[in-house]
């Protein structure tokens, strides 16, 4: 088996709905396909890796940057665009783990083992022994959003013309809130509703305009994000949806489609089979992290129903159920089943549902990824 793309090229054919020489794999591009700084220490020093340079670009899901050493070992096609804080400081949660924080994350520790940080009004807590934080949604970069706008161009240049990888624009909303009074005023208040993602929408077109003219050559998608789906269904009615949400992802999709080449990649987890038919129709071309343990996300009717509409950016490994609980023999038995039903015919990009929680083996992670590895190509 040998390979005969780039990464970059083998993720454009797949998101293209084309055959590549093997199907993609990623760790790490999104910040719902990543993982936990604690088990990315843990496979770090399992495979005899430094464990003293650890960067954590997401401080509240306390995610690690996945370096490049991880991502050739592992035949990684993609890479996170994010340039990284301005001033970072040593930090020690706990036993022996180390991580680069940002220097404006002011840590501090209480008498139950756990710890707090907290910027202006918003406080976030990482409990004892635990892996993220809880509370609020603090941002700890201090940069104006046109400099924070001209560093990340120019780390999409980078990776554009030092690497191979593809690398995604993340940052926009879906037009949907899964906080319930937000979903209560789809009901009691619709015009609030479209007044707020009106002004949502404004603000948004008028940002991706700057993403398209700074960056637009150097990346290949943008990233929205609205979390549709609980674990057994939708978080709200389709109808409602369709009424008050999808106008705006259609104008979004339309505006990125007519003045660029760059494809919407969107976040949204749970049961979300009901929304596919409107997403698809709104110009959406993937999504992540396709939950199939959630209701009604079996993968083979998903691949069958939608799978020439749609990239599947996701669904690997089942990791609710067994990446964390099984061995990697079961983990392998798992990425297989996937991986043999999503990757036929190009339109999927191999990742595991989520991101890799901290508790997840550094065996079982090893064993996930060789496996995707060993599955990927599409000929001998």
């Amino acid at each position: 088996m040998r390979e005969t793309m780039t990464s970059r090229q083998r993720v454009l054919a797949a998101i293209n709905h084309e055959q590549a020489d093997r199907m993609p794999i990623d760790l790490g591009m999104h910040y719902s396909t990543g993982i936990s700084a604690f088990a990315y220490w843990n496979l770090r020093q399992h495979l005899g890796l430094g464990t003293d340079a650890i960067d954590i670009p997401d401080m509240i899901q306390f995610l690690a940057r996945v370096d490049e050493d991880i991502l050739t070992r592992f035949h990684c096609d993609c890479m996170l665009l994010n340039p990284g804080w301005r001033a970072t400081t040593q930090w020690n949660p706990r036993g022996a783990y180390q991580f680069q924080i940002p220097a404006t994350a002011q840590m501090t520790a209480t008498p139950d083992g756990s710890w707090l940080v907290t910027r202006g009004e918003q406080t976030s807590r990482l409990p004892a022994n635990g892996f993220f934080f809880d509370g609020g949604w603090p941002g700890f970069d201090d940069d104006a959003p046109e400099i924070q706008l001209q560093r990340t161009a120019a780390e999409a240049e980078r990776i554009f013309k030092e690497t191979e990888y593809f690398t995604t624009y993340i940052g926009y909303h879906a037009y949907f809130n899964s906080d319930v009074e937000w979903m209560c005023a789809m009901l009691t208040d619709p015009e609030e509703i479209m007044a707020n993602n009106t002004a949502i929408h404004e603000a948004q077109l008028a940002h991706v305009k700057g993403v398209i003219d700074s960056m637009g050559s150097h990346i290949q998608a943008i990233a929205i994000n609205a979390d549709l789906g609980t674990q057994n269904a939708p978080f709200c009615r389709p109808t409602l949806f369709d009424d008050m949400c999808a106008p705006f992802i259609k104008q979004f999709c339309d505006y990125v489609h007519d003045n660029s080449d760059l494809k919407i990649f969107m976040h949204s987890c749970g049961s979300i089979q009901p929304f596919l038919p409107t997403l698809i129709d709104c110009g959406v071309d993937i999504i992540n992290p396709v939950q199939i343990s959630a209701q009604n996300m079996d993968p083979a009717t998903l691949k069958a129903r939608y799978g020439e509409e749609i990239v599947f950016w996701g669904g690997g490994c089942n990791t609710q159920e067994i990446l964390a609980a099984g061995t990697p023999d079961d983990v392998r038995a798992n990425v297989r089943e996937l991986t043999r039903v999503f990757k036929p015919g190009g339109g999927f990009v191999f990742n595991q549902v989520h991101n890799i929680m901290g508790n997840v083996p550094p065996e079982n992670i090893v064993a996930m990824l060789d496996t995707a590895y060993a599955e990927s190509f599409y000929t001998e």
